[in-house]
């Protein structure tokens, strides 16, 4: 009953219901990523949703253009992220474009964060255990996130999506909100601490990577 309908409802609602409270936030922001630097206001990129069906997810644009000609992966001395990037991604400003994910139903508040089609490796590679964490909707934040965020390795994280599938509640999904809601305010966990190594293309044109999200 959680898991089919009233996860959905909360997240239609509550999407809604940010986008409109934060409307003046995204404003300002789209403004000063203009200002800043010549490019898209929105970075989109192809990632994996439920049941591993490709789609774009949205994020403020906090790097320069052609920043992929640079590597995939950012730190936060990275030359490649504007001022305003910076400021977007230590508040986490950057990922309230994924919201209209939610509203879409490709994402989910709470859930595995959705890996690239490529990274850590593709579909195919992965084992009969962990294809299981694209039983659900990806997540803004999920269970991985709040236990190491960027600094437990794939593997590990893939372990800790099956186990929140596993476990999926109402309790814990509110349980992983307000760890999120800390690790935001604190910065934990927040740099990149590995190198991708790209084993395959990406499908769509546009979803060269400019940036990992978090």
């Amino acid at each position: 009953m959680y898991k089919k309908i009233i996860k959905r409802l909360f997240d239609v609602l509550a999407a809604t219901i940010l986008l409109v409270i934060s409307s003046p936030v995204l404003l300002i922001a789209a403004i000063a990523i203009k200002l800043e630097s010549k490019g898209p206001i929105i970075f989109k990129q192809v990632r994996l949703g439920k049941n591993a069906k490709e789609f774009y997810i949205y994020k403020f644009r906090t790097m320069v253009v052609n920043a992929e000609a640079g590597g995939v992966y950012s730190d936060n001395n990275d030359p490649r992220v504007t001022r305003v990037g910076g400021i977007l991604r230590k508040t986490s400003i950057d990922e309230l474009p994924q919201l209209v994910n939610i509203i879409k139903g490709e994402m989910s508040f709470i859930g595995p964060r959705p890996p690239l089609t490529y990274h850590p490796w593709p579909v195919s590679e992965y084992s009969e255990e962990q294809i299981r964490m694209f039983e659900v909707c990806p997540g803004i934040t999920g269970w991985a996130q709040v236990n190491g965020r960027k600094e437990v390795e794939w593997n590990r994280r893939i372990e800790l999506n099956v186990w929140y599938i596993d476990n999926l509640s109402l309790w814990l999904d509110i349980k992983i909100l307000f760890m999120t809601v800390f690790k935001v305010f604190s910065n934990a966990n927040n740099e990149n601490v590995g190198v991708t190594v790209q084993k395959a293309e990406p499908v769509l044109e546009e979803a060269k990577p400019q940036e990992v999200l978090k």
